[in-house]
């Protein structure tokens, strides 16, 4: 893939080569259409928040005030491309390995709309970036999850089986919705246009892994402290991808109008004072309160006098910001004591090598509660050659 793409067909062979590169087959996604889609109106047509608060939605790169604006939309549409792609080479190998006929539909859908949401930005970086977009459009197909070369860390983390993939997709989705809503009202016109279709088809995601969860705890396999620890593991890769705890590109961001807060037109409305200091750490908040409630839900399906399952502290087991590396317990206070118990402490709250080797025996059985597949699911075709 050398060969810089000069127009949106050569970008699309470019993307096929890809699929082969990968070893994703077109012929997963049944009738799953990969086209470009927008919703105009959802979008709005006056700049919402920021210094230019009022002005028309720029449609076009060159009326973006200032090349450093340009570079900042360029980086944010590169990075969500970025994810959309890495996520189908973390999860395509599951499909051979699928529970149940429903999962490995689920899963083969969710690869498809990822790799829509990838075309989607890599259309816009294409159509409106000039050879800069082009370049970056290009590299989205060149990095892989596998090797390790994904913009964001998450997004090159294995994933080896369907206990993580559930509990990925309930929780590490979750922030993509909150980053494609926060891009929702973005000032640059075709980004903000792109957000609406994509968060519909990522509700899936979600409702995909919030089911599969459900699923486990009615089988009851998994035994609940292992099943904890797998949490804690992805609800704390969440909780960095959402940033620095004060980030100066997410102060830019908002003050030049192209990435807003969550819920940033009921914030405008109900006038909520913007602290452009902390929005990460605010959208963080959002993300944890939403988690909390789900969890409590899952924790309605647990058997009578079983411990409940809980969300850890957003300062447990960070990789990223003022709490990166420190000894944290999943309530969020400072641990006190040794090495050694330190170890022991990680080793009863995220997952270990031995539940590595455990889950090989638990996944031969019926470790997940069936769930039907629906006629139209059927007839998609989507997954069903997998």
């Amino acid at each position: 893939m050398d060969n810089l793409p000069k127009t949106w067909d050569d970008w699309i062979e470019n993307f096929k080569a890809w699929q082969d590169n990968v070893g994703y087959k077109r012929e997963w996604m049944g009738d799953f259409d990969l086209s470009i889609q927008f919703d105009w109106e959802r979008a709005g047509d006056v700049i919402e928040f920021g210094d230019y608060q009022g002005r028309p939605k720029w449609e076009r790169s060159l009326q973006v005030p200032h090349q450093s604006m340009r570079d900042a939309l360029v980086s944010m549409i590169t990075v969500q491309g970025d994810t959309e792609f890495a996520s189908v080479e973390q999860q395509r190998h599951l499909l051979a390995t699928a529970p149940t006929d429903y999962d490995r539909y689920a899963a083969a859908r969710i690869m498809a709309e990822e790799q829509r949401h990838g075309w989607q930005m890599a259309y816009l970086l294409m159509t409106y970036f000039g050879q800069q977009g082009r370049r970056e459009a290009q590299k989205l197909l060149e990095r892989n999850a596998q090797d390790g070369d994904r913009l964001l860390g998450a997004f090159n983390r294995p994933m080896p089986h369907w206990l993580d993939f559930f509990c990925y997709t309930m929780f590490v989705d979750r922030d993509g919705k909150f980053q494609l809503g926060m891009l929702s009202t973005s000032a640059f016109k075709p980004l903000a246009a792109s957000m609406g279709p994509m968060l519909k088809e990522e509700s899936f995601h979600l409702g995909t892994g919030s089911n599969g969860l459900r699923r486990i705890i009615k089988a009851g396999v998994i035994p609940l402290d292992m099943l904890q620890r797998y949490i804690n593991k992805w609800v704390s890769t969440a909780h960095d991808l959402f940033g620095v705890d004060e980030s100066s590109s997410a102060h830019w961001a908002y003050v030049w109008g192209i990435k807003g807060r969550w819920d940033e037109r009921k914030k405008l409305e109900a006038d909520v004072e913007v602290s452009k200091e902390n929005l990460n750490e605010e959208a963080r908040q959002h993300y944890h309160e939403e988690i909390v409630a789900e969890v409590e839900k899952l924790c309605g399906y647990l058997p009578e006098g079983a411990v409940p399952l809980y969300v850890p502290h957003e300062n447990f087991n960070r990789e990223i910001g003022a709490f990166k590396r420190q000894r944290y317990t999943v309530e969020g206070t400072p641990f006190e004591g040794s090495d050694d118990e330190w170890n022991a402490y990680v080793a009863t709250h995220l997952p270990t090598a031995q539940d590595e080797e455990d889950l090989k025996t638990l996944f031969e059985q019926q470790w997940v509660a069936e769930k039907p597949l629906t006629a139209r699911q059927i007839a998609s075709g989507i997954g069903a050659s997998a």
